[in-house]
């Protein structure tokens, strides 16, 4: 039975609210005290929205800003169930942790920590009573697990309001162990410990590694079962998530580690020297260090070094099992690209950028579903020559006969998909599910939408229209399973969840011509847009040609698929983030 989901969703509700006060906590953190009537249930432009909820210790809160100071002109597009991020040029967004929610004050209290830089940080700084602020979210709470004995709390000084408002809170009734490192003593703060907690204060700057490692490492692990929470800056969490997981082996439903902010390395001289002379064009960047990075990964170069530091080369060939020469080719272009290092002769160690490789995030980026269909596109000139896919070039099969009985491939997609659950209130809440009773559901986002229903209180029996690999990896990720059938049937609907993302045309035609046998209902869930808060959203459509030959579907496209299998499209509903649902009815 799959483990309880770890985050409870909300709805995405873009809010306006005024500076009531603000405060000193510490001569390091300044408190914005905010209220407005967007803080209960309200209705813009017609649409009714619910009161601001944001019951998780370490929610985030998405504040809108804007470089050129028209915020108006940033703000998202507000959909009756969600968020659409329209482009934007001069939009900035930060995320931020409510310190305090008072909902019978209609107040809303920020944190901002006093470091001089950063634009949410200006803001703060500059805030008088009356300024307005927008914000939205948070889109889902942190679910912690049910048996636990002790937690540990673990952050910087930007992890104080998460912290704090658990120790105000106590959504757990367990013995709290708290460690912060924090620049100097005025940056300690007075927390609401009882009995059997525990707190450390280090002296540390800001974004230090090795200082926040070696304090956790120090920490006491207590008996029973346990969880450790981890805020802080994103590189310096990096050793202490492979301390946890290698060393202290906790399993991933038990720890939660988060980068809150991303340290930016200072300007070389000559940098700041020339900065106001015009920019010299960056050129076309070389896929050089990417398939180094990618061959360091593959190999195991990474993750050796990693666990046994001191290495010599010939060890490191040795352990393995490559032979010599190829390793000597391989080491000193990981040198150059800071992998790894072996600075005064005492055996390699990880540089900046192999730690960072250590981050299951980071590595996806070079060993998971993407790179592959990165390393596809070599094969885009023939293919948009010949009218076919990129990766059907590449692999000889199309990507849905790759993934059908690639376990983990497809398991891939459907964590590709998990935030999809974030997306589907708009869904859930169409009146197209009145008197629904079974429900087929097909594609890698079947998971997310099984979920989405469970939240919604919306529990119609459920139909895996999946065989195989796919049906193998959904049993793991879909809620009350006692509540499927793990074969393809008769449905009053049935929803297809970036079922099409991976097919081409004449396979989609295929899957929507098989529903039509089954239902007179479907709905596509599909992004048919890029997203406009990503920076790869230019890259969106590349990527969706790579896969299926097809670029991003929109909703002309798709009603030319439907028409085609026997459908026509009754109606679109806007989800958010580029994507939407489309209804079909069988023609």
């Amino acid at each position: 039975m799959p483990a309880q989901r770890a985050y409870t969703t909300h709805p995405l509700v873009l809010r306006r609210v005024t500076v009531r006060r603000v405060e000193a906590v510490t001569p390091r953190m300044r408190r914005v005290v905010l209220g407005g009537e967007d803080l209960a249930a309200f209705t813009r432009d017609g649409i009714g929205h619910p009161g601001f909820a944001a019951p998780g210790f370490d929610d985030h809160v998405k504040l809108i800003l804007a470089a050129d100071g028209d915020v108006r002109a940033a703000l998202p597009a507000q959909l009756p169930h969600g968020i659409e991020w329209t482009p934007a040029e001069h939009r900035l967004t930060r995320d931020y942790t409510p310190r305090r929610v008072d909902l019978d004050a209609g107040e809303l209290h920020l944190d901002f920590v006093v470091h001089g830089d950063g634009p949410a940080e200006s803001w703060s700084a500059a805030a008088q009573e009356g300024d307005e602020l927008w914000f939205v979210g948070p889109k889902s709470s942190l679910r912690l697990p049910e048996q636990l004995d002790w937690i540990q709390l673990v952050g910087d000084e930007t992890a104080l309001p998460a912290i704090g408002r658990f120790l105000d809170e106590r959504p757990l009734d367990v013995p709290a162990h708290v460690l912060v490192t924090v620049p100097d003593d005025a940056a300690r703060q007075d927390l609401a410990l009882r009995d059997g907690d525990t707190v450390t204060w280090v002296l540390a700057e800001p974004g230090d590694a090795a200082a926040l490692e070696s304090a956790v490492r120090a920490l006491p692990v207590p008996a029973g079962e346990g969880y450790v929470w981890a805020a802080a800056e994103s590189r310096a969490l990096l050793p202490v998530r492979r301390y946890l997981q290698r060393e202290r082996k906790l399993s991933k439903d038990r720890v939660n580690i988060t980068g809150y902010w991303h340290r930016e390395e200072p300007a070389a001289p000559e940098a700041e020297a020339t900065a106001d002379a015009a920019p010299v064009p960056a050129g076309i960047p070389s896929p050089l260090p990417w398939l180094v990075a990618r061959a360091a990964l593959q190999l195991g170069v990474v993750d050796t070094v990693a666990d046994t530091p001191g290495l010599s080369s010939g060890a490191l060939a040795a352990r393995l099992g490559v032979p010599g020469p190829g390793i000597a080719v391989l080491l000193p272009l990981l040198a150059a690209y800071d992998v790894v290092v072996d600075a005064d002769g005492s055996g390699l160690r990880l540089g900046a950028a192999g730690e960072e490789l250590l981050d299951d995030h980071e590595r996806e980026e070079y060993t998971g579903h993407e790179a592959d269909l990165l390393l596809a596109l070599a094969h885009l000139a023939p293919a948009l020559r010949d009218g076919t896919s990129p990766w059907r070039l590449a692999s000889g099969a199309t990507l849905h006969d790759t993934v059908a009985d690639d376990a983990e491939r497809y398991g891939e997609l459907v964590e590709e998909c998990e935030q999809l659950v974030f997306l589907l209130t708009g869904l859930t809440a169409d009146p197209l599910w009145q008197g629904v009773k079974t429900c087929l559901l097909t594609g890698p986002g079947s998971a997310s939408m099984a979920a989405a229903l469970d939240d919604a209180g919306r529990r119609p029996r459920l139909r895996i229209a999946e065989e195989g690999a796919a049906a193998e990896v959904l049993r793991g990720h879909v809620p009350a399973p006692d509540r499927i059938d793990w074969t393809g049937g008769p449905a009053d609907v049935a929803v297809a969840a970036k079922a099409l993302a991976y097919r081409t045309d004449e396979e989609a035609v295929r899957l929507l011509t098989r529903l039509a046998a089954w239902t007179g209902t479907a709905v596509l869930v599909e992004a048919s847009r890029p997203d406009g808060l990503s920076p790869h959203a230019a890259e969106a459509a590349l990527h969706a040609f790579t896969a299926t030959g097809s670029p991003l579907r929109d909703s002309a496209a798709l009603a030319v698929l439907a028409e085609r299998s026997g459908w026509r499209v009754e109606r679109t509903v806007a989800l958010g983030w580029g994507a939407e649902a489309t209804v079909l009815r069988r023609a």
